[in-house]
């Protein structure tokens, strides 16, 4: 979530008030206080009109927090501070003949389409579609060969896939233009170096929870980057969806590493185009609710859910989040949320419950709806300890002990067809935790699916073997006196 996001979004919150049954956001009347009536007599009605409207909100939460700033000015000088607001509102608006929307674009370069334009099979040396291992030796040790997801193989294109019978995957879209924080485009290079025990080939080790090993289960392949116009988001959203709908189209499970959230939008709309506009729910993970509403760029890493809905690729009934927090969204936000039918669990609700209740109703909610589910799973939903490397951290999220496990149980549980981990950045991060744990949040992804796979769906299933040693108690000794 950007800067700008932020303060936008706490200049219009107006919390008036709340219940214990549900919060009471209708706007109320405004009382002007009997000093000031007579201080603002004589104002035209233009200006009276808009002291009295919400267009006060961006200069003051409340209008009595407004009225506050009058007590000691004299009329004279409360109509120039109206005059002023007037004039900032005025000049934040686009004004024809000033201000040109953008700087056009050269479209008569030859290289105007260069970032995106494929590789042609026949410029390479000739081989039969499947993916490629990359590795010289039986095992591809931590510290040698080219870096890959897992130690895997490559596949680059959707023949790549099907001739592999390939399961799931794993794509880089390195996108951090649409981030007040840069750095989030070096995320797909950290997870793929961040982890010193891969799965190395042929070792294929197993999740200790579940004693299942994805890479035995699962046909998984490093399927390499999608390409981006390193200086504009927009340009780029239309060919991430394209490249993403063509993995789904396949059969396999895109897993996308990114990134910013601006990623949600192509990623989830590609799921609409390959299963149909509201037939696919979301489980979206985040410290903020990312449907933010107007601002003069309408694509960023803080719109990605308002655009899917104002598109209409996802209902709101199918749509869940988990791990909301801080200061954004506002009361009028969550409203928005509840009028769209938004499944929502903050956590204040970890706050008053516990994370089993939270984990366990987020997961049965996820069952209950559309029969295709797609994750989306910023990693500044977890606490900065766990996660420091990202470009908007927020204290008080989920730990690594609560985010594995329902990560784990989503995949297993329902019939995940995409996932995305975005905005680790690398470059805030002082030490190796966050690509260490964002690559972990993907393994576990990859457990949960291996677990579908192996029929192993039952509610939070977890492996006797490790949590029953199988012998019996020792005996409670008696104290000695």
């Amino acid at each position: 979530m950007g800067l700008n996001r932020v303060r936008r979004g706490i200049a219009g919150a107006a919390l008036l008030a709340a219940s214990s049954a549900a919060l009471v956001l209708a706007a109320a009347p405004v009382t002007v206080p009997d000093w000031l009536a007579p201080k603002i007599a004589a104002l035209p009605k233009a200006k009276r009109d808009f002291l009295m409207s919400d267009g006060t909100g961006s200069f003051a939460a409340r209008k009595e927090l407004l009225f506050r700033r009058f007590e000691t000015k004299t009329p004279a000088e409360i109509e120039a501070y109206i005059d002023g607001m007037m004039a900032v509102v005025e000049d934040r608006k686009f004004r024809a003949g000033r201000d040109a929307p953008n700087i056009p674009l050269d479209t008569t370069d030859e290289g105007f389409n260069a970032w995106r334009t494929l590789r042609p099979s026949s410029l390479d040396t000739p081989r039969t579609a499947g993916p490629i291992n990359l590795n010289r030796y039986m095992t591809a040790g931590p510290k040698q060969g080219i870096p890959t997801f897992f130690n895997l193989p490559v596949a680059l294109t959707p023949a790549d896939l099907k001739a592999g019978k390939v399961d799931a995957a794993i794509m880089g879209i390195g996108l951090d233009m649409g981030s007040g924080y840069r750095g989030a485009a070096y995320g797909p290079r950290a997870v793929r170096v961040g982890e010193v025990y891969k799965g190395q080939f042929p070792v294929t080790p197993e999740n200790m929870h579940v004693m299942v090993s994805p890479f035995v289960e699962l046909n998984v392949v490093d399927y390499a980057d999608v390409a981006v116009d390193p200086m504009s988001t927009e340009r780029s959203l239309e060919h991430i969806r394209q490249q993403v709908a063509a993995v789904a189209r396949t059969g396999a499970i895109p897993i996308i590493v990114g990134g910013d959230h601006s990623l949600m939008y192509p990623d989830a709309a590609a799921m609409a185009d390959v299963y149909g506009k509201g037939k696919v729910g979301v489980v979206h993970f985040d410290a903020h609710f990312d449907a933010q509403q107007g601002g003069e760029h309408l694509m960023s890493h803080g719109q990605p859910v308002y655009r899917l809905f104002k598109e209409g690729h996802i209902a709101g009934k199918n749509f869940i989040q988990v791990g909301l927090r801080g200061y954004w969204p506002d009361a009028k936000s969550f409203q928005w949320m509840r009028e769209q039918g938004f499944r929502y669990h903050p956590m204040a609700e970890v706050e008053k419950t516990d994370w089993k209740t939270v984990m366990d109703r987020a997961v049965r909610e996820a069952r209950d709806g559309p029969e295709k589910i797609f994750i989306s799973f910023d990693v500044d939903v977890l606490d900065p300890a766990f996660m420091p490397g990202t470009g908007t951290p927020e204290p008080g999220g989920l730990t690594m002990r609560e985010a594995l496990p329902i990560v784990r149980r989503l995949c297993a549980e329902t019939n995940v067809v995409g996932f995305e981990l975005v905005e680790t950045n690398p470059l805030v991060d002082p030490g190796y935790t966050s690509a260490l744990n964002a690559n972990r949040i993907i393994r576990e992804c990859l457990t949960g699916l291996a677990m579908r796979k192996r029929g192993l769906t039952g509610e939070h299933y977890i492996s006797p073997l490790t949590t029953d040693h199988g012998l019996p108690p020792y005996p409670v000794r008696k104290p000695t006196t």
